[in-house]
């Protein structure tokens, strides 16, 4: 049994909605890495980027379980000398939704140059409309 080995020009790139609607930050994040990477195609090789587009929606609807609203932290440093900055989860999904999304997706890719590459076709909105109608996007349904 030979190896498959996918070429650039074989692999067909599809667009996926994903609604994070009262679904766990954490759930969504794995399912959008998963089509990022491409690991759902049955051609998924690790050394190729053979992934999709990913658009997901209502980021500002998604739960976080337990109490890491009040318990977990996003920490971040300026680059100055004792300026660790560090903020709540609650206050960060009530401020930059997205940007939890993105983070929260972002650590479950790899950090390579795949992963940066793959990292572009992510797309991520606090609300309901996004501008890609155009592309013809399925419903990812998990």
């Amino acid at each position: 049994m030979s190896t498959y080995m996918p070429k650039a020009n074989d692999i067909v790139r599809k667009w996926y909605v994903l609604d994070a609607a009262g679904k766990p930050l954490g759930r969504v994040a794995t399912v959008a890495a998963d089509l990022l990477r491409g690991k759902h195609k049955p051609t998924f090789a690790p050394h190729a980027d053979c992934g999709d587009h990913v658009i997901v929606i209502n980021a500002e609807k998604a739960i976080l379980t337990g109490n890491k609203l009040n318990q977990k932290m996003y920490y971040h440093h300026t680059g100055y000398v004792g300026h660790m900055k560090e903020v709540k989860y609650s206050t960060l999904m009530r401020t930059k939704p997205t940007f939890a999304m993105e983070k929260a997706i972002k650590g479950m890719i790899p950090d390579t140059t795949i992963g940066r590459e793959a990292l572009t076709r992510l797309r991520v909105y606090a609300g309901a409309e996004h501008k890609h109608a155009a592309q013809k996007p399925e419903e990812w349904a998990f």
